[in-house]
């Protein structure tokens, strides 16, 4: 029944009851602490390099030296982990989650990029100091002189230029698809700072030990890029062998995409999580995008539901059923297993209503333990309308579909949720929508006292 402001509240009703998930196995996971102590613990061991190399340091050219050392060192450190944080390793996306590994690059990209610059200012300063040479003179002679010195400066401003670009107002500027490109130009500075370090790093070109191992931290992450984002997405294609099965309009610009294919249940994918689709047609072969599951895993068949925001999300809608289709994931840490309550709170904004839709049916509650708070700004915005008032009837759950304008509501709705759901400090939260809506949600639910670690989000916002 409608009530004022265009908020909806549905109560169960007898109904044909949705095709039941196929239950997925328990996968394997990453704690986000034990990840940040291993990534701690190997930046102690770097800077353990330098000083089991550095027996004394005497005057300003020698510590304008070493500092540039220890900077390089943990620049050279730094830029490795930043790589294995994006290279798609199953525990850590499961674990850790994509929006919070994608936080981690970007706060880490930001100290790597300083340091790089620090060690490139450091070294020239003390070789300067020490030599009694201008800083102008004493750069060309490095640039000039020194082993991969010049290929150093170049990873370097490589560097620079991919943060710039990951900046977030140049951000805003870049379609997805130049960004994500942009990106791999990483790989190749990659390679050249690695040889840069053999060639003039005092730690290394003595010290075989120091070699063998820094040579096999290169490698293995080398080897986790190669076969998560490469070689995995290959045999997945060969593997299950998907298709696109129906294109199916839900609501204005938005349109369901159904794919079919061959042992999907060895996916292990859940409610919550998303892959990065590619679509191979003429026009998105060459692009893969990050989407959601819009509906739990079933026997053969997959759902994603896309709005159109962009030139590729708007071309699904062309997409003919029979075209081929590679899926990179199954990703994401908003999953049922993450729910530590009973009673559970999912709370969804325009099209963050997909995974959002996906977990209202494959989390386990009882009659009146599951609440589904769903914003949109219009009626004809409303995408599941009917999904989602089968499923509060087969579950026994409660459903808010509040739409309106803010003055129609006196305020944003959704930073009321203390109004519709009085205890809910009591539960588990699940959140995805627009930054603005999320952000808000998210200081309404801490001034609740809902703790951090019982608000589940992911934003794709990459």
């Amino acid at each position: 029944m409608p009530d004022k402001g265009g908020m909806t509240s549905v109560h169960p009703v007898p109904v044909r009851p949705l095709a039941a998930p196929v239950p997925a196995p328990v996968p394997v996971r990453a704690h986000p602490g034990a990840v940040l102590v291993v990534i701690a613990a190997g930046a102690l061991g770097v800077l353990g390099l330098w000083w089991a190399d550095t027996p004394s340091v005497h005057g300003l050219g020698d510590w304008l030296t070493n500092a540039g050392r220890i900077t390089g060192l943990l620049a050279g450190y730094g830029f490795v982990a930043l790589v294995a944080l994006m290279a798609r390793i199953p525990p850590l996306e499961r674990g850790v989650g994509a929006d919070r590994l994608a936080r981690w690059h970007a706060m880490g990209g930001r100290y790597v990029v300083s340091l790089v610059v620090a060690h490139g200012l450091l070294i020239t300063w003390g070789y300067a100091v020490s030599a009694h040479a201008g800083l102008l003179g004493q750069a060309t002679t490095l640039l000039l002189s020194y082993p991969d010195v010049l290929a150093a400066t170049v990873a370097g401003l490589l560097l620079v230029g991919v943060g710039i670009s990951s900046a977030r107002a140049a951000r805003r500027r870049l379609r997805y698809e130049t960004w994500y490109f942009l990106h791999f130009y990483t790989y190749l500075a990659m390679a050249l700072a690695f040889s840069h370090q053999f060639a003039t790093g005092a730690e290394f070109m003595a010290n075989l030990g120091a070699r063998v191992a820094w040579s096999a931290l290169y490698a293995v992450v080398g080897a986790a890029i190669l076969w998560y984002r490469f070689v995995t997405p290959v045999r997945q294609a060969v593997r299950h062998r998907l298709r696109v099965e129906s294109v199916r309009p839900e609501a204005d610009g938005v349109v369901s995409v159904v794919v079919a294919g061959a042992h999907l249940d060895e996916l292990r994918a859940e409610a919550g999580q998303f892959f990065r689709w590619r679509f191979l047609t003429r026009d998105l072969w060459w692009v893969s995008s990050p989407y959601s599951l819009s509906a739990p895993p079933q026997l053969g068949r997959l759902r994603i539901t896309v709005k159109a925001l962009g030139d590729h999300s708007a071309a699904l809608a062309a997409v003919k059923p029979g075209t081929r289709v590679v899926a990179e994931g199954p990703y994401g840490a908003m999953t049922p297993s993450a729910r530590r309550r009973r009673k559970v709170l999912l709370v969804a904004g325009g099209v963050g209503i997909t995974p959002i839709r996906a977990l209202f049916q494959a989390l386990p509650a009882g009659p009146g333990d599951l609440t589904l708070v769903y914003r949109a700004s219009h009626e004809a915005d409303v995408v599941f309308r009917e999904e989602l008032e089968q499923l509060t009837a087969d579950r026994g759950a409660r459903l808010w579909i509040l739409t309106g304008t803010r003055a129609e509501h006196g305020g944003d709705p959704l930073t009321l949720l203390r109004r519709h759901v009085p205890d809910v400090a009591e539960h588990d939260v699940y959140l995805c929508g627009p930054p603005g809506m999320t952000d808000a949600v998210h200081a309404e639910l801490r001034a609740a006292r809902v703790p951090r670690a019982r608000i589940h989000h992911e934003s794709f916002e990459f």
